[in-house]
């Protein structure tokens, strides 16, 4: 029989609670740091009466020692892209190529897509510093407002970033249910490409209606503008495309070859995440040597490892602790309760995990946060309810995305940058991560309803 931290489903369920809420206080109100408003809850937690603090400390450091072992290096390379990315003008000419090929009487749709594509690899709020200069000239050209141009781009960058690897926080949520990340990366484009398109949808009806000028410090900059020497097209999506379709095959053969068959033992190393991702901060590397010097391309590797390190440490942590939150959970008769208590009382499964993700990132402003906490107390309540480590996951991601106003960092980046008045902003940017978010949810549900996750 598994052991347990305690047999008391209400001081189980009493304890999960009063931790989320701590949680959440921390960051809400005092602005504490995650990992700290995370770990102070946990710890506690093995205070309360009853507990088994034996099998609390080792339920811990099963929970966040095997969450940690199976993603840190796999969102350290993540992270390495995006800022390799960041730095060569790859996003730039990602945009530009969208641009192109949807023509400029849809420039709105044209940076709607070419935030679908920057969001799978670079932080959202990064991708709108890099791009709003774009954005403006964009608006100025076309006549357009902010509203207009903007509201796609926010809401579809916001939406990869926060459901589709190899960005931080869905790679922690899939490290957490154990999902597999080829199926992710495939299922999660479908449901935000449907969810981008949503919200470049409301964009062309909010825009017109919401007062957002472009500044005019961008007049007399053109499109065109090539002063920046960038790498060519091939290139520039070649770090982030290589290791999807790796990851992806590796899937594709799991599910159509036999283990053992040559082919599939192949594809499996090379879609291995850690591998995938090496290739595509090799990639990254031969992209910045092509663009700059070679001592400029050096001490910019450096710099891109020394960043990506710290960008990926808070995330680790947090998707450790979130591990072992999820296995002390596990640990109690909470699991049952919560499960089938959902059951009871009709709700599908499939949006449990989505409220949890929804309340997460509404209180605190974290995607990450609002996606790490969902998957982590839907984690043990997978087999009771029904779901697969996948559905839960993309149903947590797109809890996670609703929605971004005045708590959230990104909303303040996009409405700064934009030079969007508040109300403006929170009728734009709060109502595309609304709308994006809940359309993804729609296609979330409509495969899990289908049987394909």
């Amino acid at each position: 029989m598994e052991e347990t931290i305690t047999n008391s489903p209400v001081v189980a369920l009493s304890g999960f609670v009063a931790v989320i809420v701590v949680l959440l206080f921390l960051i809400a109100r005092y602005k504490w740091h995650v990992f700290i408003a995370l770990l102070l809850p946990i710890v506690l937690l093995g205070f309360v009466p009853t507990i088994d603090r034996t099998v609390f400390i080792e339920a811990f450091e099963t929970g966040f020692g095997g969450t940690i072992q199976s993603i840190a290096v796999v969102i350290v390379l993540g992270t390495l892209i995006a800022e390799a990315l960041r730095n060569t003008g790859a996003v730039e000419r990602i945009t530009r190529s969208m641009l192109r090929l949807v023509g400029k009487r849809n420039m709105p749709l044209a940076l709607t897509l070419a935030g679908f594509i920057v969001g799978l690899a670079v932080f959202s709020d990064i991708g709108y510093i890099i791009l709003n200069p774009l954005v403006h000239v964009a608006a100025l050209e076309t006549g357009a407002t902010m509203g207009v141009m903007a509201t796609g781009l926010v809401g579809s960058m916001q939406l990869t970033h926060a459901i589709v690897p190899p960005t931080p926080g869905p790679l922690a949520a899939a490290a957490v249910v154990d999902a597999d990340i080829g199926l992710i990366i495939l299922y999660g484009s479908i449901v935000t490409l449907f969810g981008s398109v949503m919200g470049w949808l409301f964009a062309k009806i909010a825009g017109p209606r919401v007062t957002s000028p472009p500044s005019e410090e961008y007049r007399g900059q053109t499109l065109e503008d090539e002063s920046r020497q960038l790498p060519t097209l091939g290139w520039s999506y070649a770090p982030i495309l290589v290791p999807l379709f790796l990851i992806g095959g590796s899937s594709l053969a799991d599910f159509t070859l036999e283990e053992g068959n040559p082919v599939h033992d192949l594809a499996m190393f090379i879609g291995w995440p850690v591998f995938a991702l090496g290739i595509g901060v090799l990639l990254a590397y031969f992209v910045a040597w092509r663009t700059n010097s070679a001592e400029d391309s050096s001490s910019l590797r450096d710099t891109w490892v020394e960043n990506a390190l710290r960008m990926s440490a808070m995330v680790i942590m947090v998707t450790g602790l979130g591990g072992a939150l999820s296995e002390l959970l596990k640990a109690t008769p909470a699991v049952d309760v919560i499960a089938e208590n959902t059951l009871d009382i009709g709700i599908p499964s499939i949006f449990l995990p989505f409220i949890l993700g929804v309340m997460a990132n509404m209180i605190t402003g974290s995607t990450t946060v609002g996606v790490i906490t969902a998957a982590s107390l839907t984690a043990p309540m997978l087999t009771t309810l029904g779901l697969s480590p996948e559905a839960a996951m993309l149903s947590a991601a797109c809890g996670s995305v609703i929605i971004k106003y005045v708590n959230s960092s990104y909303f303040w980046v996009c409405t700064s940058l934009s030079g969007m008045p508040l109300r403006s902003a929170l009728v734009s940017y709060g109502g595309v991560t609304l709308v994006g978010g809940v359309f993804s949810m729609v296609a979330v549900t409509t495969l899990w309803g289908f049987g394909a996750i």
